[in-house]
């Protein structure tokens, strides 16, 4: 661990989207068509994608509780896949909760910040024990994204045996090749591939709809499953049926969340038209469409989606599907990286190497540890559930959690943040929960046919990053003991009780704040017995929001003395930026700095902390081992920092943990 971070409790903010208020209607229009595009190739890949598989997995006859093919369960399942989207999506997420916004930031991390900061102090405890519960539904999507891109793309390959059976030995080949390069190729970031998602994905919309309507004019009676009461009827009439096939119909909503994570990215009003104009019929004429080539002939439940196409088109929708599943892959892992970026800022996880991999998209970032992680997770997936369906079933259950722990934050919020009345409260929550936990229960069901993959993916992400959090506290209470304060010890080398010598130069100590005297700075002092002309300690703060405007950047302090070139100098980003200390250090006014820095031949001094497994009761044996080989993936804080190799000096100290 080493000096300059200094995390506050978890935020959201505003994206920083270009404002056209000044351009003329035309150009205004056409930025807010260009988001609207932009959402439909990164946000409603994974949703949009759903309909490939959800039937077919429902209807899966080797599923351990089959749902039998009837004209009464058909029509039944429709309207659950209906009426689960428009609850789920529309409501849930469309109408409620992307209104919870953190300066125009959303996802679960959002939601945590506004809880924390908007808790009365009698419920400050109950807010605690939400925001653990959100970070547990962060850990969730750590499983999303291991499980998205083998599902998806595995589900869209399986077009192959439709097309010939004789290819069905090559689905997972297949797959794992695509999923190699999908993973080989981040690093070169996606603004290049970015410009064609919107469009493919608007085709891909297009044509699914389309194929809808021609299922749909086969046996148009399925449009009744519209009516909520084929679905209440469905659920009372046939519960133990019903019941089961709800961890089937959960798929339907997959990618739910990242309407709500984009946010920042889109704004709300080009989410919520996509989403209204183009994803939602699009995804319910398919589905319906769907349901009417069972009702035809219930063979068809072997791959409705691809039977839905005509004979001579089924080629050219398997490679139309591949692409739209590999952006679905790809907005989940590039989703990744963000959650962990940010977690990273935020002090759940060490600090990470993260290359923006755009200069014009916000967020676009590339995380190497997370993406080899990410790429041997999604091949040993592909490689031992072997199949689209066997993997649904583990699917489920990391949707229906992150979507219940969102409702249950926001209702929390709703109340703390707006002061929403208690019945309104009361009766959405009980609602909206009901139906969140309904689908929870049934996944349940299928806890030793997979489902037990996401709870553990999100249980073991989650133990990771509260260890850290825990021990990054341990070692800063020892570091702060042993720092000791800083104004006390520039008072000692301002009146000579620490003896000096002055040399030519400007030296920058980064530190955690300006409390405590950097150890480095110490031990120069107290080794070396030597101080620069100008001392700049520096520390690095993480603001609450994501990003931080250039006025904002940087505050200096004297630190109680304007003549001694001893200052203080709080450095201010974003959870969602990279700090980069020479390009703060450049906004510096030589009249707050005691003179004008020689910052192009300034030295840098890092405190490098190694951490020893002490004897002390500070936590469990197994978490001190855990935080421990965590620290060891901590990346190299010259690099993190954007520090001249040649002009950086690496000072440690040993603490036990």
């Amino acid at each position: 661990m080493t000096d300059g971070q200094h995390v506050p409790a978890p935020d959201g903010g505003s994206a920083a989207q270009g404002s056209s208020a000044a351009r003329g209607p035309g150009a205004h229009d056409a930025v807010r068509l260009a988001l609207v595009v932009g959402a439909l190739g990164v946000v409603f890949g994974d949703i949009g994608t759903s309909p490939i598989y959800t039937l077919q997995t429902v209807f899966n006859p080797s599923d351990p509780h089959p749902v039998p093919v009837s004209t009464e369960n058909v029509f039944g399942v429709v309207s659950l896949v209906f009426w689960a989207v428009m609850i789920i999506v529309t409501v849930t997420y469309v109408l409620l909760a992307m209104r919870a916004d953190n300066d125009g930031e959303g996802g679960i991390m959002a939601l945590i910040t506004l809880l924390r900061r908007w808790s009365t102090q009698r419920g400050r405890r109950a807010a605690a024990v939400l925001a653990a519960l959100g970070i547990f539904g962060a850990s969730l999507f750590f499983g999303d994204s291991m499980i998205t891109p083998a599902i998806s793309v595995l589900s869209a390959v399986e077009g192959l045996k439709v097309v010939e059976p004789s290819l069905k030995d090559l689905v997972v080949p297949i797959t794992a090749l695509i999923i190699v390069l999908l993973f080989l190729v981040q690093r070169r970031g996606t603004a290049a591939v970015g410009r064609v998602f919107g469009p493919v994905m608007i085709v891909w919309f297009v044509t699914i709809g389309a194929c809808g309507v021609a299922g749909i004019a086969g046996h148009p009676d399925i449009l009744k499953a519209l009516s909520p009461t084929y679905a209440v009827g469905f659920l009372t009439g046939h519960f133990g049926v019903a019941f089961f096939s709800l961890a089937a119909v959960v798929l339907a909503v997959t990618g739910a969340e990242a309407l709500y994570a984009d946010m920042g990215h889109f704004g709300r009003r080009s989410i919520n038209r996509a989403w209204l104009i183009l994803v939602f019929p699009a995804c319910v004429l398919s589905y319906l469409g769907q349901g009417a080539l069972i009702l035809a002939d219930p063979a068809n439940i072997s791959s409705p989606f691809f039977l839905l196409v005509p004979g001579w088109g089924r080629l050219p929708m398997v490679l139309l599907a591949t692409a739209a599943t590999v952006i679905a892959s790809q907005a989940v892992i590039t989703g990744a990286y963000s959650v962990a970026s940010q977690a990273a800022q935020l002090g759940y996880l060490p600090r990470l190497r993260i290359a923006h991999t755009s200069e014009s998209t916000v967020g676009q970032v590339y995380v190497p540890w997370i993406n080899w992680l990410l790429m041997v997770s999604v091949l040993t997936l592909v490689f031992a559930f072997r199949s689209s369906t066997a993997l649904a079933f583990a699917f489920g259950m990391a949707v229906t959690g992150t979507i219940t722990i969102t409702t249950l934050l926001f209702f929390y919020v709703a109340r703390a943040k707006w002061g929403t009345p208690v019945w309104i409260i009361g009766l959405g929550a009980t609602v909206l929960l009901a139906v969140d936990l309904l689908f929870v229960a049934a996944n349940l069901t299928k806890l030793v046919h997979g489902a037990w993959l996401p709870l553990l993916i999100g249980l073991t992400a989650f133990t990771v990053m509260t260890t850290w959090q825990r021990g990054r506290e341990i070692i800063s209470a020892e570091r702060e003991r042993r720092e000791g304060s800083l104004r006390e010890f520039v008072g000692r080398l301002r009146t000579g009780k620490a003896w000096t010598r002055r040399v030519p130069g400007t030296a920058v100590f980064l530190n955690r704040g300006k409390e405590t005297a950097p150890l480095a700075m110490r031990a120069n002092v107290e080794h070396n017995h030597v101080r620069h002309d100008h001392v700049l300690i520096m520390s690095i703060e993480t603001e609450p929001v994501p990003r931080v405007p250039a006025d904002r950047r940087i505050a200096v302090d004297d630190l109680g003395y304007a003549d001694d070139g001893i200052f203080h100098v709080t450095a201010r980003f974003g959870y969602m930026e990279t700090p980069d200390v020479r390009g703060a250090l450049a906004l510096l006014d030589p009249a707050m700095t005691e003179g004008r820095l020689r910052l192009d031949q300034a030295s840098y001094f890092l405190s490098k902390i190694e951490i020893r497994r002490g004897a002390a009761p500070t936590m469990a044996p197994w978490r001190k081992r855990l935080f421990i080989a965590t620290s060891y993936v901590t990346a190299d804080a010259a690099e993190y920092f954007g520090l001249p190799r040649d002009r950086t000096v690496i000072m440690g100290s040993q603490v036990e943990i």
